[in-house]
């Protein structure tokens, strides 16, 4: 749409605010659509009954007559649409009717549109709506029910293109009626595509108004063979001072990498509020760096102590032998804005540890202060309202005992906690991270700021995020679709039932987001979803040890193990996120029994294999099932789970030790056929525990991730294949 015309569609909107309207009438509205090239019945406005017959007059019957009232917007609600008008004295006929009805009679009636009827056609409702995080959203369904009561619709982020509404209708449970049913006839999908992307495209009405329009509804569509008419349309107005693109002033921002270097691996650290008398918050973070081994200057801050925790002290950010790289802040909040002031160009990124601040209701003047005096003095603020950060690059920690061997797994979490959660939990089932920045209120540095540092980061292979409030969701939408979206990343959000968005708005002041749109973006870009911690760990461990394959996505799998129960249940398991576990056939079928397994052996898929049969030279007979099946059954990905119980008291060589041998060599002969996965099951006794972590370390040694049961392994090879078909799509692009 050029310039013109742009201005053309904002002129009428202009006049509508003139006017003092909140929304578009029928007419204004059906002319927007015009302006971008969406076909609607010819009609006009009438004053009168008269007016009303002697337009009829000059338009085709059959008609449609509606009702024109700025306090009507659900025109069929008040009785205010009257359809299958023959002639020109059934229009006036039916005016008269609608006048007589109490709404309508109620409200200040400015007219009646009259047009002509839309021939019969399958009914469809295009919508958009501006979500508050992530701005305009279009929405599809079919119409009547299964819109009003089946809830039968897609949602994307706008924009969207041509291959974005193919899939959003293939979504809808009704689809196939767009196709033809019981002898209707099929309608011309290309043209309902086509008017999607004129609605929500790159260059369409809902990004070409983007502050201009909060709510759009064109109910109904009316599709046919013929191809596609909005019968009714419906805009409402973004408030004039809602939207009125003015920007908090951002600081310069640099490249990623470079704006974050001093953050993963600091030089020198500075820590606010460590006491000479108390074992504070921050004496704790010192004496944690340096048993993690931070190997660079740590300066404590304080206005009157020589020395804190054995280090020299200072009486402020601007007095450090050297400017400091990253600053712990955990002092008074109305104390922060002046002490980052204070810096004056010698502190790179400060971590506010403190909270009082945007949480709270009196804390958010506060929080612009903070802002405003930080930026004055050159300073990135991470926070406030969080706990630390975690590198072992940078030799920086905020929690006891974590690990600090360099992983490859970059984490992003608003909320301190849980973050402690995620390392640690994280930590005994095999996930090596590349860092962790908890970041609180993200007042300052935002999580699509640290998300492009890790997608840029040669050391982080996969991302994870809890997110409460995205802060810059266009921005961080933007980033997900941009080339430099080239990792997997996994999201656990809080808050998104109401009751979870209103503990997120207490916890760090959190915008209320719909949840329709985090859907839509797992649809649109590299990142799945998850509900829990556990299947947030589980997800990134499977990320961490295998290799994305974009052109091969996960669906088929060979589920391998001891238990016939186990297994019927886990190929439901796996039925139910999508996957399939199918039995064999042909040359990997005979292979598999010309093995002459012991009885009670099944190798059909699932490959059922009693403890008997595991132990069968002592263990390596795995290697021999598993060659078959990577030759010639050539999965996708290989899930075997192990009852640890079944074993004990089974005889004296381990053949899961061996198992680990079996699977290195195999995975060596066979490259990039299929991912493995192991799940090993307990009774929950301490020695059985403790023996899964010793085979869980083994693992892990030779990249293979291990769950604690065959559910999580199920769902985590789900979303491996998720993120592998959104890869495959995005590099298609």
């Amino acid at each position: 749409m050029n310039t013109h015309e742009i201005n053309n569609a904002a002129a009428l909107i202009a006049k509508a605010r003139a006017e003092g309207r909140a929304a578009l009438d029928e007419s204004a509205g059906k002319a927007l659509l015009a302006r971008f090239g969406i076909r609607s019945p010819r009609s006009a406005v009438a004053a009168t009954v008269a007016e009303a017959k002697a337009i009829a007059g000059k338009l085709t019957p059959p008609f449609v007559a509606k009702v024109v009232s700025p306090d009507i917007l659900h025109k069929s609600d008040a009785g205010g649409v009257a359809l299958h008008l023959a002639d020109a004295q059934a229009v006036g006929a039916a005016i008269e009717a609608m006048q007589a009805k109490p709404k309508i009679a109620a409200a200040h009636v400015e007219g009646w549109l009259i047009e002509e009827m839309i021939p019969a056609g399958r009914e469809v409702v295009v919508g958009g709506f501006r979500d508050p995080q992530f701005g305009q959203m279009i929405m599809v369904g079919l119409g009547g029910i299964f819109v009003e009561i089946l809830k039968d619709v897609s949602f994307r982020i706008c924009p969207i293109d041509a291959q974005d509404a193919r899939a959003m209708l293939a979504e809808l449970k009704g689809h196939e009626l767009l196709k033809g049913a019981r002898g209707e006839a099929g309608v011309d999908e290309d043209a309902l595509v086509d008017l999607m992307v004129r609605i929500g495209g790159e260059n369409g009405l809902l990004m070409s108004l983007a502050d201009e329009i909060a709510e759009a509804d064109l109910n109904p569509v009316i599709v046919s063979a013929h191809g596609a008419m909005a019968a009714d349309a419906r805009f409402l107005l973004t408030p004039e001072d809602g939207f009125d693109g003015a920007q908090d002033e951002t600081a310069p921002r640099l490249p990623a990498l470079q704006a974050f270097e001093p953050l993963f691996e600091p030089k020198t650290v500075a820590v606010l509020g460590a006491s000479t008398k108390d074992v504070a918050i921050a004496n704790t973070f010192i004496r944690r760096l340096k048993d993690f081994g931070y190997g660079g200057a740590i300066y404590p801050i304080h206005p009157s102590a020589s020395e804190i925790e054995g280090c020299r002290a200072y009486p402020s950010l601007a007095s450090t032998p050297e400017p400091v790289d990253y600053a712990y802040v955990a002092i008074g909040a109305q104390r922060i804005p002046d002490a980052l002031a204070e810096a004056d160009g010698r502190c790179r990124i400060a971590q506010v540890i403190s909270s009082g601040f945007g949480e709270v209701e009196e804390g958010r003047e506060l929080e612009k202060e903070l802002l405003r005096k930080a930026r004055g003095a050159g300073v990135r603020v991470i926070g406030p309202n969080c706990l630390g950060t975690y590198s072992p690059r940078g030799g920086l920690t905020f929690p006891s005992g974590a690990p600090k061997e360099v992983g490859h797994v970059g984490v992003i979490a608003q909320s301190g906690g849980l973050s402690t959660d995620i390392i640690k939990r994280g930590q005994w089932r095999g996930l090596r991270f590349s860092g962790l920045v908890t970041i609180g209120n993200s007042a300052d540095v935002t999580p699509h700021e640290l998300l492009e540092y890790y997608f840029a980061d040669r050391q982080t292979r996969a991302i994870g995020l809890y997110i409460e409030d995205v802060k810059e969701g266009r921005a961080f939408f933007e980033l997900l679709r941009s080339p430099l979206a080239t990792k997997p990343v996994v999201i656990l959000k809080g808050g998104r039932s109401s009751q979870g968005r209103l503990a997120a708005a207490s916890h760090t002041g959190a915008l209320a987001g719909d949840d329709k749109a985090w859907d839509a973006l797992t649809k649109q870009t590299p990142v799945v979803l998850v509900s829990t911690v556990d299947a947030f760990i589980d997800t990134l461990l499977a990320l961490q040890h295998l290799q994305l394959r974009p052109s091969k996505p996960t669906r088929a799998v060979t589920l391998f193990g001891n238990g016939g129960g186990s297994s019927v249940l886990g190929t439901d398991t796996f039925a139910s996120v999508g996957l399939d576990v199918s039995p064999y056939s042909g040359t990997a079928r005979s292979l598999l029994e010309n093995l002459r397994l012991p009885p009670g052996t099944s190798v059909a898929n699932p490959i059922d294999t009693p403890v008997r049969t595991l132990q069968e030279r002592d263990g390596f007979v795995a290697g021999e099932i598993l060659d078959i099946v990577y030759e010639h059954a050539r999965p996708d990905a290989i899930a075997m789970h192990l009852n640890l119980a079944a074993f004990v008291g089974r005889g004296t060589v381990d053949p899961i030790d061996n198992l680990f041998l079996v699977v290195a060599q195999a995975q060596t002969a066979w490259p990039g056929i299929a991912h493995f996965a192991l799940a090993l099951r307990t009774d929950g006794s301490a020695e059985l525990d403790e023996r899964r972590r010793h085979y869980r370390e083994k693992a892990r040694e030779i990249g293979v991730p291990v769950f604690d049961e065959i559910a999580p392994m199920a769902l985590a090879l789900a979303n491996v294949g998720h993120l592998e078909r959104r890869l495959a799509a995005k590099a298609g692009e």
